[in-house]
């Protein structure tokens, strides 16, 4: 703390209580990353609130190894900040970003990929649902294999063409086992792709159009292919993808794809279903028991003009002593 004195001199009083500590907490190995973007609450996004809520409570539920969970808010609403406040508070979120406007994924996956301080970083949309052990399992293929770029939570039906050098290298290996057929069947594709929004013709034309890959390394298993909407990587790899175009607001998800493939990484699908995409609705269907919400607590203190009251009275005390 500094002050003025009569001759304008800054002079230090007291002592930096910082100095008196005797160790530091150091951040886990793994950063759950959140992106969050929830700017209203009607239409669109009417359910996006309790989406998010969903989303943050299964990983704090369903995360069975240590980890710090990160969260950038691309410029929500103030209650939504006010709810992502409150679970920094209680020690839930260890990281709290908020953007004053909507920088876009890329902009956001810049700051995550040189900020998170874990050397895993296990990244997820705001709507995504997590099942236990999702984080352990994709660790699990993570170190498994060999130069991995991303891999994500649950084996889908992907582009084949973002996953080529993986296929390359499934191929060229000789510890490694490459299959071909349908091993995901058509309830459990059925139950992914309809939160995208499509029609049952349209699911039903594009799993029939597509065939699963996948790989056996010393007897671990994985898929071909990952999502961008789910999916963990070592920083220093995902580093390497920056920086990317702006010039697209939403262009940057395949950008990553494709550099990865690019470059030669693998990208990978757990063998199972750890993770579903929940979009801007809770399923009808949801089995999940986490109930995850703040609830606000009444103070005398939030009430709108007790605050005002409260807020002039500091600033009032403050210039009384420090100003000149």
């Amino acid at each position: 703390m500094v002050a003025l004195t009569r001759f304008g001199v800054i002079m230090r009083v007291g002592q930096n209580p910082a100095k008196q500590m005797n160790t530091i907490t150091k951040p886990h190995r793994v950063t759950v990353a959140v992106l969050n973007y929830i700017p209203y609450q009607k239409g669109y996004f009417s359910e996006s609130f309790l989406v998010l809520q969903r989303c943050l409570g299964s990983i704090l539920e369903n995360t069975q190894m240590p980890f710090d969970l990160m969260v950038f808010d691309n410029g929500s609403c103030a209650e939504v900040k006010h709810f992502l406040l409150e679970l920094q508070a209680t020690g839930k979120i260890q990281y709290l970003v908020l953007s004053e406007k909507n920088v876009g994924k890329g902009g956001a996956w810049e700051f995550i990929f040189n900020a998170a301080p874990g050397e895993i970083i296990a990244y997820s949309d705001n709507d995504a649902l997590f099942y236990k052990n999702w984080l352990k399992e994709s660790v699990r293929v993570l170190e498994a294999f060999p130069n991995v770029g991303m891999v994500t939570a649950r084996a889908l039906r992907t582009n084949p063409e973002l996953s080529t050098n993986t296929v390359k290298w499934a191929n060229s290996e000789k510890d490694a086992v490459l299959e071909r057929g349908d091993f995901i069947n058509f309830a459990d594709f059925y139950d992914f792709s309809v939160t995208l929004g499509y029609s049952d013709e349209k699911l039903r034309e594009e799993y029939e159009s597509k065939t699963d890959q996948r790989i056996t390394y010393h007897d671990v298993r994985a898929f071909i292919g990952a999502n961008h909407f789910q999916f963990i990587g070592w920083k220093k790899v995902l580093r390497e993808c920056l920086p990317f175009d702006m010039q697209k607001p939403l262009g940057q998800a395949r950008e990553l794809d494709e550099k990865l493939n690019a470059m030669g990484y693998l990208r990978l699908m757990v063998n199972g279903y750890l993770v579903q995409n929940m979009s801007n609705r809770i399923p009808a269907d949801d089995s999940s028991k986490s109930q995850f919400v703040v609830k606000k607590k009444f103070r005398f203190r939030d009430i709108c003009v007790v605050r005002k009251i409260l807020l002039w009275i500091h600033d009032w005390i403050f210039n009384l002593y420090y100003e000149k």
